[in-house]
């Protein structure tokens, strides 16, 4: 059984109110039952003294992480490596996605000084590659881009070796907001789909399938130097072919690297685990995927965006490197 730790509440006997608190539009839903694990999701708990040690710096500057807003349940393993996920722009959400374990509601005014703060972060970390993403901030005239652009350049400031990889939202009726957070130059642009269009209106209600699509293309057609991302969740009610046609639609945007992982329910609140995919079927997609011409792909229960996020930067530019090789000879 996956060992999922609740760093906002570690009282059981709370999860409920807990889950109120977090997601008020979620508080008049039914309760969903939230199915056994089976035994191919086991994930370390955290409690060595290098996630004691990252975790120290991440209070020390008042960062939120996803790694602790969202319930990875691959923290223990990332945090004792140093990796850390920062979450700009606060840690409450304005959009209402039904997997999403991100506070929800209302956002309080950007903090100036946190592209600053992040950026010693990772130089206190050491990091060689960082990856940084945000709560949906459709309060912004601009989506955060600017914010985003900021962290980019003060990074790259105090860490110039650092690679920067990015999580963004999907600056939905931002017009220029995708223009700026290019201009800054990611090493990696990401930004999930998720699920399979089929799955938006009761999984990720605010959003647009091909807009997402489209926005990933866009970034190529921008900087066809900068490498693309996205992800998914499987076990929430897909097939297996409009997972195949999601790929296809990934690779005729240009994506590079593809992310799938198993949906995990939060609470009860949230939307019902479906399916647990097999190790198999996940290794059949990571199959497939490859054929289909991505660049990377990375296909497991535990799978998560930005999980091994800087090996996988340094097999994608091998990867590239390696295909632009064979175009040659």
């Amino acid at each position: 059984m996956a060992v999922v730790i609740d760093t906002l509440n570690n009282d059981p006997r709370n999860k409920k109110d807990a889950a109120a608190l977090r997601h008020p539009e979620k508080a008049h839903r039914p309760d969903q039952e939230v199915a056994r694990k089976p035994d191919w999701i086991r994930v370390k708990a955290p409690g060595s003294p290098q996630y004691a040690a990252t975790r120290a710096i991440v209070k020390e500057h008042k960062l939120v992480t996803v790694c602790e807003e969202a319930g990875c349940p691959n923290i223990g393993e990332c945090w004792e490596k140093k990796h850390a996920t920062f979450m700009i722009m606060g840690d409450t959400c304005t959009r209402a996605c039904s997997f999403c374990n991100v506070k929800t509601g209302r956002p309080d005014g950007l903090d100036a000084r946190e592209p600053e703060n992040v950026a010693d972060s990772v130089a206190k970390l050491g990091l060689s590659h960082v990856v940084v993403t945000s709560v949906d901030r459709d309060d912004l005239e601009d989506g955060g881009a600017d914010h985003f652009a900021r962290t980019i350049r003060a990074i790259r400031e105090r860490s110039p070796d650092t690679t920067v990889e990015i999580l963004t939202p999907d600056f939905l009726r931002k017009p220029g907001a995708l223009e700026a957070v290019v201009a800054a130059r990611p090493d990696v642009f990401n930004h999930n789909l998720e699920t399979v269009p089929s799955n938006y209106l009761t999984v990720r209600p605010g959003a647009r399938y091909f807009h997402s699509v489209r926005l990933l293309q866009r970034v190529k057609e921008l900087d066809p130097t900068i490498f693309t991302k996205s992800g998914i969740m499987v076990g929430l009610g897909e097939t297996r072919n409009e997972v195949l046609q999601l790929m296809d639609d990934l690779r005729s945007a240009e994506v590079d690297f593809l992310t799938i992982g198993q949906y995990l329910q939060p609470t009860r609140k949230h939307h019902r685990v479906v399916s647990f995919v097999t190790p198999d079927e996940f290794k059949a997609y990571e199959e497939v995927a490859m054929a289909k011409g991505f660049l990377l792909v990375s296909a497991t229960p535990l799978t998560r965006s930005s999980h091994h996020a800087g090996e996988d930067f340094a097999r994608l530019k091998a990867a590239r490197l390696a295909r632009l090789a064979n175009a040659g000879a």
